[in-house]
């Protein structure tokens, strides 16, 4: 792993300063703008635009370029130094990523929207849009979402299982285009040996996760944390303790839902369900 270099003085300018240092790996990397678009899997022109400092990238392409370049965390600290927003990722937050980057199997419930790691772009651009963010900013940030999609197609993906509630499936996007690209895309997924979806039915009634999405992260000790979100915070949970009282919730959860070929054959009635696109 690269050696971290000190932050001095140049860190007054802190936009200059993430812009350099981008450049300062990339080159100790020996990979061209293109070779890096090529392994991260975004359009190369967004690097150089972040080396210029013309743009800064979203958080997730800034992930990612911590977990190539060896540099958990460090790229994620400069980057919202440059934003000038100091409440916008949290140490916590932060934290939570270099450990997902480094994950051996991750474990998951959606109760609201649908995972980032399942999102297709059309889905993912609807959902940020409805958060507020628009123009360039929204389309980086779709970009940003779907590179980190790669944490589960690379060559050592970790092994990953989703529980997803019925009321996630039954909240269909606008277009329903868009919506059957994304049940399209969840079902090819559920296909992979090391991918797991369930859905969770409504019928269920109350359970021990209703207020809050979670994600599991087992760690390469043999440790496992968790993350908590709800609509207004993000929490990231390392005491045993509290984690293992979560993770007995998660496996009730589990035992509530649907098996993976049943929860692919919910998804194929509802996809059959869905209007095609009267344009294609």
């Amino acid at each position: 792993m690269p050696q971290r270099r000190v932050v001095t003085g140049r860190s007054q300018e802190p936009r200059q300063r993430f812009a350099e240092e981008l450049r300062q790996l990339r080159a100790g990397k020996g990979d061209s703008l293109r070779q890096l678009g090529e392994r991260l899997g975004w359009d190369w022109s967004l690097f150089g635009k972040m080396e210029k400092g013309e743009t800064l990238g979203g958080p997730e392409v800034v992930q990612a370029l911590d977990q190539y370049f060896g540099t958990p965390g460090m790229l994620l600290a400069l980057w919202e130094l440059a934003r000038g927003d100091h409440t916008q990722f949290r140490e916590q937050y932060r934290r939570y990523m270099a450990l997902e980057a480094e994950a051996t199997s991750l474990w998951h419930f959606a109760v609201s929207v649908l995972p980032g790691l399942l999102q297709t772009p059309g889905y993912a651009r609807e959902l940020l849009a409805a958060g507020g963010l628009k123009g360039d900013e929204l389309e980086q940030q779709v970009e940003a979402r779907m590179g980190r999609r790669e944490l589960l197609t690379g060559e050592e993906s970790p092994p990953f299982r989703s529980i997803i509630s019925e009321a996630v499936l039954r909240s269909p996007l606008r277009d329903a285009g868009e919506w059957r690209k994304q049940l399209e895309h969840l079902l090819a997924m559920a296909e992979r040996e090391d991918l797991t979806v369930h859905v969770l039915p409504l019928s269920v009634g109350p359970h021990g996760l209703m207020n809050a999405t979670v994600m599991f992260l087992r760690l390469l000790d043999g440790r496992t944390v968790a993350y908590m979100e709800n609509g207004y915070r993000g929490e990231l949970i390392e005491e045993n303790g509290p984690v293992d009282r979560l993770q007995r919730a998660y496996d009730a959860v589990r035992d509530l839902a649907l098996p993976p070929a049943e929860s692919r054959k919910f998804v194929l009635r509802l996809l059959e369900e869905t209007p095609c696109d009267p344009s294609t």
